[in-house]
């Protein structure tokens, strides 16, 4: 539908910084559901993201720009999303958003013909209707998005997004995307971000380095059941945090798991490092893969547990391709 597409579009296409150098638990709204994170600009700068951000370049970067005329190198820095209690979807991004860009969105939102102008605090936003098109044929409803935005169709799902979306360009070097009118209101209120929430029960789980490039996290309370992730692991994990620094060069990965009961956590463990024992004396496996299972550590403290490696940036990303 064309509400999704919109706001796909802003996401990848209009992408450039967002809220904070990296995450820390109080940035987070309370309660937040998940959360999502990645520097471009750390990845530029330092050692290790350098390789890892020349290959997004020649995998993603090029990909938009052909489709959308959209030049990442010189808009994208970071950005950040999150869901901020029930449903409230929200993004927020700044750094060198071009005039074009913004035409661009402008433009899109236009097209669906149900976008409304609106205020708040002497700070302009915009209100972009659900299209009403849900019910359209997978066929029609690419051929329609083709035929406005010459941009191919995903198929993309948005969770929150289904009664439409607010966005503004009305902080300076910023734009922000909402689920939700209040939230769209308080984050125009305090320029661009959330206000700072008290850590306690139920804060998500945040994992933070130096030269952070990749941060996420999420709470598992959500998972639906016969989902794909209707396991034993799952439901004993209370949350889930994952962390790409760049490391004295390395590319560092770090995984956690909070899970229900201490014993959960050791199980797993020893379920991971008995993987790891098995599969490093496999011949046919490839180097690069060996090489990430010799360097993999893995530690439990209390019903935690964390496993980390920190690997060349040549073998990551021999490992991605």
């Amino acid at each position: 539908m064309l509400i999704r597409r919109f706001f796909l579009f802003f996401l990848f296409v209009g992408l450039p910084t967002a809220l904070f150098a990296d995450i820390k638990p109080g940035d987070l709204p309370a309660m937040s559901k998940w959360y999502f994170h990645v520097d471009f600009e750390e990845m530029r700068e330092a050692e290790g993201g350098r390789h890892l951000y020349t290959w997004l370049q020649g995998e993603v970067f090029e990909d938009v720009r052909e489709d959308a005329g959209v030049d990442l190198d010189k808009e994208a820095n970071q950005i950040t999303a999150f869901a901020a209690g029930d449903d409230g979807l929200i993004v927020v991004v700044d750094g060198n958003i071009s005039q074009e860009t913004r035409d661009k969105i402008m433009g899109m939102g236009a097209a669906t013909g149900a976008m409304d102008r609106m205020e708040s605090a002497g700070k302009t936003y915009y209100y972009i209707k659900n299209d009403g098109h849900d019910q359209g044929s997978e066929e029609d409803d690419a051929a329609e998005y083709a035929e406005h935005y010459q941009h191919e169709d995903h198929g993309f799902e948005i969770d929150g997004l289904d009664d439409g979306a607010y966005f503004s360009f009305a902080l300076k070097n910023k734009a922000i995307v909402t689920s939700a009118e209040a939230d769209m209101q308080a984050m125009l209120a305090n320029n661009g971000r959330v206000p700072r929430s008290d850590i306690g029960d139920g804060a998500l789980l945040v994992l933070s380095a130096d030269k952070s490039l990749i941060q996420a996290g999420l709470n598992t309370d959500d998972f639906e059941h016969g989902s794909g992730w209707d396991s034993n692991i799952i439901n004993n994990t209370e949350q889930l945090a994952l962390l790409v620094a760049d490391e004295a060069g390395k590319i560092a990965i770090q995984a956690q798991l909070v899970t229900s009961k201490q014993e959960m956590a050791e199980s797993l463990a020893s379920i991971v490092r008995g993987l790891i024992s098995l599969q490093v004396f496999n011949d046919d496996m490839d180097p690069e893969i060996s090489e990430f299972l010799q360097n993999t550590n893995v530690d439990v403290d209390g019903s935690t547990l964390t496993i980390k490696v920190a690997l060349d940036p040549e073998v990551v990303i021999a490992a991605i391709e």
